[in-house]
């Protein structure tokens, strides 16, 4: 499912005996990484309640302007300003013509009237209703207005008729919201693997071989094809639960040889793979079965290799399949990132440096420049992690276009 993350909805319900349709949406929308908002008509709440909404929402409900008990005001203009988008599922033919005449008698109108956000509505109603004049004028005006209309459907209304007036499906809704924040993407409803994350290679019960990669680079990237309509699997090391996106689909790992075992079992699967994380390339040849105690100046490790993912997945990479690698280097960087990049059969291949301040492990920022197998090269200033994983995604997207 396409990920919403970090997008904004205020979801106004009118009364209508549609509005139980309104609580799929919210799951949808929560499920997808939106926040949302509710906002009601107060007889709206005969229909849906507060609480159920409210707990969809994982958010306080909103219905009047101010609490009679305490006096306390609803700010709808700030409900309406911090909103990437509201939607008015359902759209009562009453609510459409107060909004179409700009009457402001309940906190929904009065945050309609706030908000300079897009503005959709779903209409639902009886069929005599939908096509009566007066309702189709007040449609037009708020077509003219701006507004969104999405429906209404024909079907069995609430009336025991049937015709032109049903509210559309939440699903077909949640849909055309996707499409207007992601629009036309190539990686809508691609499979994408991950890797991300650091390994671990046990020395002992309580000792481990590691190195300073958070996932904070590959937690971004997650991010950024969720919210462009793709199917995310990450195979992550040990890393913050904060740096895994909602929406993903995460398998955990510690080990280099548990993370080679998953990206083969998956790879087979998906359109593309992103392997970025700081995989161990040796590993402690015996593992102590207790703790190992100090015993005399020096101690003496045996390593054995771990297998390379990146080359073991290039070597059975199809013609259908896209595999886009990392190299973090310290010297001789376009040429070493050159030779992963042949060497193991990859796509393309994103190349940091850590020679370059803002590029590197644990930063919040990183700088990067993208090698491809056809020979192009495009390089990218130092920005924040999260703009550096939407030039990745645009890249990703023109490749696979």
């Amino acid at each position: 499912m396409s990920s919403l993350q970090g997008k904004k909805i205020l979801l106004g319900i009118s009364a209508g005996i549609a509005a139980y349709k309104s609580l799929s949406l919210i799951r949808l929308l929560k499920k997808a990484g939106a926040e949302v908002k509710v906002v009601l008509t107060p007889p709206a709440e005969a229909f849906v309640g507060k609480l159920t909404p409210a707990t969809l929402a994982d958010s306080p409900v909103y219905s009047e302007l101010f609490e009679s008990s305490t006096g306390e005001w609803t700010n709808h203009v700030q409900l309406g300003l911090e909103s990437d988008l509201m939607l008015i599922v359902p759209a009562t033919a009453s609510t459409i013509s107060k909004m179409a005449c700009g009457q402001s008698d309940n906190l929904l109108l009065t945050t309609y009237l706030s908000a300079r956000c897009p503005v959709w509505i779903a209409p639902a109603m009886d069929l005599d209703m939908w096509k009566h004049p007066a309702n189709l004028r007040n449609i037009s005006q708020l077509e003219a207005d701006g507004v969104r209309i999405i429906g209404p459907a024909e079907g069995g209304l609430a009336s025991g008729l049937s015709g032109k007036g049903r509210m559309e499906e939440p699903e077909l809704i949640f849909e055309q919201v996707r499409d207007f924040f992601h629009p036309q993407s190539d990686l809508r409803k691609k499979k994408v693997l991950i890797t991300l994350g650091p390994t671990r290679e046990a020395l002992d019960p309580v000792r481990f071989l590691s190195n300073h990669s958070t996932g904070k680079m590959g937690g971004e990237i997650a991010a950024a094809l969720l919210r462009r309509g793709a199917e995310v699997h990450i195979v992550a090391g040990p890393v913050s639960e904060k740096v895994l996106p909602a929406g993903a689909i995460v398998e955990k790992v510690e080990s280099a040889l548990q993370m080679h075992e998953a990206a083969g079992r998956l790879f087979p699967q998906m359109d593309l793979a992103i392997l970025c994380a700081a995989v161990a390339d040796y590993r402690p040849a015996e593992i102590a079965a207790d703790k190992i105690k100090k015993d005399g100046d020096e101690m003496h490790i045996r390593l054995v290799r771990n297998p390379d993912i990146a080359a073991s997945l290039g070597e059975v990479k199809t013609s259908k399949q896209f595999l886009l690698g990392f190299a973090l280097e310290t010297s001789n960087e376009t040429a070493h990132a050159l030779g992963k990049l042949k060497r193991k059969n990859l796509d393309a291949i994103v190349l940091n440096s850590l020679r370059d301040p803002g590029a590197g492990f644990a930063l919040d920022t990183n700088k990067i420049t993208i090698l491809s197998s056809s020979g192009a090269t495009f390089a990218f200033e130092t920005k924040s992690k999260k703009d550096v994983a939407e030039d990745i995604a645009a890249f990703l997207e023109k490749s696979l276009s």
